[in-house]
């Protein structure tokens, strides 16, 4: 690293579809809001060639097919993808959101990349969701790099950034996480600060001078190799450390010097393998450059040091009724294996879905099986399915570049697959195969909505569903219980963005109605009731009279119907009717419109008309019973409690828990979990936690996480149910 030569920046820097998954790198940019991933991505295209300074995008197109405003918009919430070509190597560069809300995008970015940059500000440091990523990274064993931006910040300082990610990121072993070339600073301007001019390697001890726009390698002069004595040094104990060569210790600490090619080979393998870390530097270019400084480092280490796709396993796969498939990695000859990371809508092209190829080769109006599976709960349909590839394109920004084909470890995009969302899996038709999905976390954060007006309730339904097809963390709900659409959403952002899709992408206007959480009435005590349906208008008349008991039960009973008649007061053929009344007037509530559980109704007596009575007229008797029962007694609201579990770091164990009390909720219990954090479980009203999503990223400054299970309904503290129940009758 750091003494190649290079082909200089021109159309190869625009990457065509591979020919081989030796020739590919899939990279995965990582690092929260503002910390300079999309920056980066363009600086690295500026690098490649693939834009040049002129303005112009090779093909003909303009950098504002690229870097329009609106076009970065749409890239701050959401996955894409920029491929570029670097030594005969193309890299497909995954720009991630980093918004906590579309966490989803992360997600997806890793499930299609071999390798992580993660990208940390020198002035803003090391966030705490950053930090999780970088756990996940680390179960899964995925290659990583830490690329240090903001480095023309008045108080960024390199070196005690690259102390902060050793402590972060390097766990019990911080001496695998170390810088490979340290910033040189040019003169202190006027405001005494000095801008960062060059790179020094640390292996090479070669100055990389960027000053002029180009970089420049020269010999650092004679007093500035004493300055980086010291973390050469370490770099190269840390590079032995992970050798797979044992004696290779022995022999320098024997004194024994080491051949710089061996370091570099030896540091290439170990970042393959993910057991170093390496932590290089990096800025924009100036605006009459064409490089920014330490993008050749980093294409460098991408394509040198980051796995193939050859390197990286096949997720599980399995037939359509689930028996297990093995499967060669990553081979261009073998089954076709493909997954849909992405889907997008374009105003002229329609669906577009990025996919990332596991096994075979992809072509051009090939036909194959898109399987979808697992989502149901999301409102996404399962379905098996065949669909007719339209045209395979790599892009740019807006622009798609056509490829005849796609093999196994590339990324591409389809055009107008009419099915396939994202998540789904595409295989031969005649070798259906399905992938494991990956990992997506629980939408939490309730969104009611309803058409605005006749015309946009029309178009609802279908812009609902594409919605949910393009983002699998999306859930919608129909509830039954209290008749409302529900988009649940990762956070407030990912809400605002639904609205903005469904108002300009396809066209339908929605209100936002406040959040209604299902309740249900239960008795508090032992009632009777008598219903009386007796009518006589001419002709047919109607006539029936029961008498019922109704008392509560535990929770979880649900309705319970008993018949003691005797006598034949009430004929046999007519009691299935009065429990069918019962029943529907339960179902409607006999208090605040929620519905009845919980309660056992005994019918003990009642009368009949050997000519008037009918099933009708007994199924209005029994309504009318249960009702007169309920005026004559106490109803008691019940609300939905959840088991509620909470990981957060030490430091907010606190004020986590306090806010969960102060939410009513019962802490049940804590333990601990690995990386200084803390389980919390408690059970909470389900009213309490509309918003938790929100509230708990705030107060752990986004370093916790939480899931949610029903438990049951129980009673609501009089208080509380009063103030519901005047928020109903003023509705």
């Amino acid at each position: 690293m750091g003494d190649k030569a290079h082909t200089q920046p021109g159309a190869a820097g625009r990457a065509q579809a591979a020919d081989h998954p030796t020739s590919v790198r899939n990279v995965v940019l990582v690092g929260h809001s503002g910390s300079g991933k999309t920056t980066l991505v363009e600086a690295l295209a500026l690098t490649a060639g693939a834009v040049n300074r002129a303005g112009r995008v090779e093909d003909g197109g303009t950098v504002s097919d690229y870097d329009d405003i609106e076009h970065r918009q749409q890239r701050s919430v959401q996955l894409s993808l920029v491929p570029l070509e670097w030594d005969g190597i193309k890299i497909n560069l995954l720009d991630t959101p980093g918004y906590a809300d579309f966490v989803g995008e992360l997600r997806a970015g890793l499930r299609a990349a071999d390798a992580a940059l993660f990208v940390v500000s020198a002035s803003d440091g090391v966030d705490g969701s950053t930090r999780m990523v970088w756990d996940e990274c680390a179960a899964v064993g995925m290659p990583r790099a830490i690329v240090v931006t903001h480095l023309e910040a008045a108080r960024a300082n390199f070196d005690e950034m690259t102390r902060v990610c050793a402590e972060t990121f390097g766990g019990d072993d911080p001496d695998a996480v170390l810088p490979l070339y340290l910033p040189l600073h040019g003169p202190e301007g006027a405001d005494g600060h000095a801008p960062v001019t060059g790179l020094i390697g640390l292996l090479t001890q070669k100055l990389f001078d960027y000053s002029s726009g180009e970089r420049e390698e020269h010999e650092p002069e004679p007093d500035r190799l004493p300055l980086i004595e010291e973390a050469r040094n370490r770099l190269i104990e840390g590079i032995i450390a992970e050798s797979e060569d044992e004696t290779l210790m022995d022999r320098y600490l024997g004194g024994e010097s080491c051949d710089v090619k061996t370091l570099i080979g030896d540091l290439e393998k170990a970042v393959a393998r993910g057991a170093f870390f390496p932590v290089l530097a990096a800025a924009p270019a100036a605006e009459d450059a064409r490089q920014g400084l330490g993008t050749v480092e980093l294409l460098e280490l991408i394509t040198g040091g980051f796995p193939t796709p050859l390197e990286h396993g096949t997720p599980p796969v399995t037939t359509i009724d689930g028996t297990p498939r093995e499967l060669n990695p990553c081979d261009p000859g073998a089954p076709l294996v493909a997954e849909v990371v992405k889907t997008s809508s374009d105003p002229y092209v329609g669906r577009i879905s990025l996919i990332r190829l596991f096994s075979g080769t992809l072509r051009a109006d090939q036909t194959v099986h898109v399987s979808g599976h697992g989502l149901v709960d999301r409102g996404h349909e399962d379905h098996d399915v065949d669909e007719r590839i339209g045209a395979l394109s790599t892009p740019f920004g807006k622009q798609q570049r056509p490829v005849s084909h796609v093999i196994a470890g590339d990324l591409a995009c389809v055009a107008k697959l009419g099915r396939a969302e994202t998540g789904d899996t595409l295989s031969a038709k005649d070798d259906p195969l399905l992938m494991e999905p990956w990992e997506m976390p629980d939408p939490l954060l309730p969104l009611a909505i309803q058409a605005h007006s006749k015309p946009d309730e029309d178009k609802l339904s279908q812009g609902l569903a594409r919605l949910v097809a393009e983002d699998p963390t999306m859930r919608l709900e129909h509830n039954q219980d209290t008749h409302q659409v529900v988009l649940w959403c990762l956070g407030e952002a990912h809400a605002d963005v639904a609205l903005e899709r469904l108002r300009n992408r396809y066209g339908v206007q929605v209100d936002v109605v406040a959040h209604r959480v299902p309740l249900r009435e239960t008795f508090g005590d032992k009632a009777s009731g008598r219903g009386r349906h007796v009518k006589q208008s001419g002709g047919h008349g109607q006539f029936a009279i029961c008498e019922i008991d109704v008392e509560p039960l535990p929770g979880g009973s649900g309705i319970e119907f008993v018949d003691k008649v005797v006598g034949g007061a009430v004929p046999r053929q007519f009691i299935p009717s009065v429990e069918k009344g019962v029943r529907a007037q339960a179902a409607k509530g006999v208090a605040a419109g929620h519905p009845l559980i919980d309660v056992r109704v005994t019918l003990r007596d009642g009368k009949a008309h050997s000519v008037d009575s009918s099933d009708a007229a007994f199924q209005t008797a029994g309504a009318l019973a249960l009702r007169e029962a309920a005026a004559d007694t106490r109803i008691n609201l019940l609300e939905p409690v959840a088991e509620v579990s909470v990981l957060v770091g030490d430091d907010y164990v606190g004020p986590v828990m306090s806010d969960l009390s102060g939410r009513r909720g019962r802490v049940l219990g804590t333990e601990q979990s690995a990386g200084g954090r803390t389980l919390i479980r408690a059970e909470v009203p389900e009213i309490e936690i509309g918003r938790y999503s929100v509230d708990l990223r705030a107060l752990s400054h986004g370093t916790a996480r939480f899931s949610r299970r029903y438990v049951r309904h129980e009673p609501m503290p009089s208080q509380v149910a009063e103030r519901v129940r005047e928020e109903a009758l003023s509705a």
